[in-house]
Parts: structure tokens; C-alpha cells; sequence
């Protein structure tokens, strides 16, 4: 059995952890592989207050959540030795009793912390810890001992190894994006007119801002391909009138969707924010991105990966994110042609199975 941990905060630790369960079954069928947020399982009603604080404070105090993320980073308040965490370290010690994994995955940093600690009390088995950060890499990831650290790029690995991580213990597999992103494309009828994909993550009135900036652009016959979720109630006022003022089929509205590897590679450019899990999806899919909201602390190396390649242009207002769309649009799109070669040398579709092959290495028979 392999167990896989993670945690609800943001979504590129949920997106490693399933990215990789889908690559394990794969390579060892008939083998259970189970994905497990410990935080919720074990806590349920701390978690979903703290995941709530969490959404609220990246949205609306993004200072306020820098200090919380540097405080992470001390030993004497995340460290093994912190008494906070003493109810999840004997939950851990129970369930790892019961299902006894042959292989422990970590997609979320406190879970090497915890196992420190348990580790001091009974055996535990083998740990791969998946950094779903690149760049600005909290010392909390690597505070606590794995037997193996997954990095997505080989300038992250230079920050891991800065830490003190002997470079024997660290590979670069990329990082876990989903399977999708390493199948063929399915057959679609011809498009004529350039593509903005949107992906809505900050408050309805950035979002408004940006839907009015882009007017221009749709009038000239691009067209916006719109995939909301879990914000299309928050936001169904705001995309009612703006669709509404537009000519028919101009704006394609989308809810809950497994669509979103198909629309980054038809699409040519998207904007969105510079998630962990979002931005190397980017990559997978070689497609131009317009970064319009950094969390501060977590995100910003992440911005930086792919700014630094040519790969994204991070904007601070709806003005600048239409502005750099058009730039990438312009010119039959000659711009978005450079940004998609240049992304090529650090794209990885098939991430997960070079991170699941990793883990297994390490695995105990």
C-alpha cells in the first residue's frame, strides 16, 4: 500500500497528490494507492476553519499572510519538537498502524514534521516529499528529514540544497501535472479566431475590471473561454452583464470541468495566477501565460520560473493583463510563437510518472 498526504491549501498540493496516485496506478497495478488529507481526516472542523482563514487572507490581506508564511519557516513554531501538533502526530501513529504503507508520499510540508516526531516512538516507513513550490521554497519544507525531496526545476534544487539537503537526496522530476497533459489532444472542429483562456481567481471586482479591459479584443473577434468552478455564484451577476453586451458565442462560460489540460493546449494564452500547480500546467502545455495575482511568499518564485524563461508576463492592474494579452495576440500571434519555444526546455507533461518512479525507488519491498 502507498499512502499519499495532502492538505486543501491552495491547489497545487491536491494536484500533485492526484497527479502522482494516477501515475503509481499505472506502474503498479493491483497495488492500493490511496491520497489522504490527514489535516481534515483528523481534525475536520480546525481544518476547514484554517482553510477558510487561508483563502481569505492570499485574497484579501496578502500581507498579513506573508508574516504567516515566514513564521512557518521557525523550527520553534512548525518544528518536531512543537506541542501544537501533538494530537496529529498520535492520529498519524494510528493510521499508520492500520494500513501500514510500504511508502509514504508528501505533497504538503508539515507531514515530514509529524513523522519526525512519531519517528521518535515507533518505526515509520520510507518518505518522498513532493515540493509543490519553485524558487521561493519555505525552510518548513525541508526542515524535518525525507528520504527523498522532488523538485520541479533545477534552480529549485540549488535553493533545496542551500538549505543544507545533501544533493544525493534531491531529484528534479518536474512537477506532478495530470496524465491529460501526455495524451493526444481529442479530434475538435477548426478554429479561425485567436483564444484567450481565463481562469478567475481574485475578487469579482478584479474580475470585472478585466472582463471590461478585454472588451476591445473580443469585439475585434477573439474569443474568451471562461471555466469559473467554484466562483461562478460569486460571479453570475458580473458575467451576466458583460456577456450580455457582447455578440452571441463571443465568451464561453464553463462550471466544474476536467477540460482545463484540453483549453491550456487549443488556447493562446492564458491568464491566471501564479499557482504552483497552475503555472506548470502552463509549462505541460507550452502555453503563454499572463499572471495577474501573486501570493506573496509562496507564489513569487514560482512567477519568477517562468517569467525567467520567457514563458509568462505578470501584470498589476486589468489595464496591463488586456494590454499583455494583446501583445502576445498581435502579429498572428508572433509573440505567443517565441514564448511557447522558449517554454519548451522546462516543460515535463509526464511529470508525475518521473516523480512516481522516484518515490518507488525509495519504497520498501
Amino acid at each position: 500500500m502507498i499512502w499519499i498526504l495532502t492538505a486543501g491549501y491552495g491547489d497545487g498540493h491536491n494536484t500533485a497528490a492526484r497527479s502522482v496516485a494516477e501515475a503509481l496506478e499505472q506502474l503498479c497495478p493491483g497495488e492500493e494507492v490511496e491520497v489522504c488529507d490527514l489535516l481534515t481526516e483528523a481534525m475536520p472542523r480546525t481544518a476547514a476553519v484554517t482553510k477558510e482563514l487561508y483563502q481569505l487572507a492570499i485574497t484579501h490581506m496578502p500581507a498579513a499572510w506573508r508574516l504567516v508564511y515566514d513564521i512557518m519557516g521557525r523550527p520553534g513554531v512548525t518544528g518536531p519538537d512543537s506541542t501544537w501538533h501533538a494530537g496529529l502526530v498520535n492520529h498519524l501513529g494510528k493510521t499508520l498502524a492500520e494500513k501500514k504503507p510500504r511508502l509514504i508520499i508528501s505533497t504538503y510540508p508539515i507531514y515530514s514534521v509529524l513523522l519526525e516526531a512519531l519517528s521518535r516512538r515507533q518505526p515509520v516507513p520510507p518518505l518522498c516529499t513532493v515540493i509543490t513550490d519553485s524558487l521561493s521554497v519555505n525552510r518548513v519544507w525541508v526542515m524535518s528529514p525525507s528520504d527523498m525531496f522532488c523538485v520541479a526545476d533545477d534552480e529549485t534544487k540549488k535553493v533545496v540544497a542551500g538549505f543544507g539537503v545533501p544533493a544525493a537526496k534531491i531529484r528534479v522530476p518536474g512537477f506532478p501535472v495530470s496524465l491529460a497533459f501526455t495524451e493526444p489532444l481529442p479530434e475538435l472542429p477548426p478554429v479561425s479566431a485567436q483564444r484567450i483562456l481565463y481562469l478567475p481567481s481574485t475578487t469579482g471586482r478584479r474580475v470585472e475590471a478585466t472582463l471590461n479591459a478585454l472588451r476591445p479584443q473580443l469585439l475585434s473577434g477573439v474569443k474568451l473561454t471562461l471555466p469559473v468552478g467554484k466562483h461562478r455564484s460569486r460571479l453570475y451577476h458580473i458575467l451576466r452583464r458583460f456577456t450580455d453586451s457582447l455578440p452571441p458565442d463571443t465568451v464561453e462560460i464553463i462550471g466544474w470541468t476536467k477540460r482545463i489540460p484540453e483549453f491550456l493546449r487549443t488556447h493562446d494564452v492564458v491568464i491566471c495566477k501564479a499557482g504552483g500547480a497552475i503555472l506548470h500546467e502552463v509549462l505541460a502545455a507550452k502555453i503563454p501565460a499572463v499572471i495577474d495575482y501573486i501570493v506573496p511568499g509562496q507564489e513569487e518564485g514560482n512567477a519568477e520560473l517562468l517569467t525567467r524563461i520567457d514563458g509568462g508576463i505578470v501584470t498589476n492592474s486589468a489595464g496591463e493583463t488586456a494590454a499583455a494579452v494583446e501583445s502576445i495576440l498581435i502579429n498572428s500571434g508572433a509573440v505567443g510563437r517565441r514564448m511557447r519555444a522558449s517554454m519548451a526546455k522546462l516543460s515535463v507533461p509526464d511529470a508525475a510518472v518521473r516523480t512516481a518512479k522516484a518515490a518507488l525507488s525509495i519504497a520498501a519491498k
